[in-house]
């Protein structure tokens, strides 16, 4: 008999793409309450860690995985796009600051608030994989962004 290992592709997104693959690919895991998807977005790193608007620090993927079983469990999914991104990309890492466009259920219905994340991605053996999500605490008002980029060119 014959032994083999079939290869298992994760369903993370493409080994191939990069950083922005796999942050489109997590997203997408949000907004279906995906948590294999999700998890297969992260590193297979003792020290990743992720941090939920006005949480604690929650380090590993096990803890990480328990505090998303724990979201998508209220109504199935988190709804929350990328509106805006700045990156910094190296070679083996690339750093997002992402402005997060979140629906939120109210007493006067769906409405959007605001959540600036960071994710940090690392190339490993298994391709790009997120290290680390750090998101701040929303706000009903869309967050302006400041710079020192001039606004009226002379």
């Amino acid at each position: 008999m014959e032994n083999f290992h079939a290869q298992v592709q994760t369903p993370a997104a493409n080994l191939e793409g990069d950083a922005d693959d796999i942050e489109a690919a997590f997203y997408d895991a949000l907004q279906h309450g995906d948590i294999d998807k999700l998890m297969a977005c992260w590193a297979d790193e003792d020290e990743i860690f992720c941090i939920h608007p006005g949480g604690p620090r929650v380090i590993g993927a096990t803890a990480i995985r328990a505090t998303f079983e724990a979201m998508f469990a209220d109504g199935g999914a988190v709804r929350a796009w990328p509106e805006r991104l700045r990156k910094i990309t190296s070679m083996a890492s690339s750093v997002h600051n992402v402005l997060e466009r979140v629906e939120v259920l109210t007493e006067q219905g769906t409405a959007n608030a605001w959540v600036m994340a960071t994710n940090v991605y690392h190339r490993t053996a298994q391709g790009w994989r997120l290290v680390a999500h750090h998101a701040s605490p929303g706000t009903t008002s869309e967050i302006r962004e400041v710079s020192d980029a001039p606004s009226v060119l002379h």
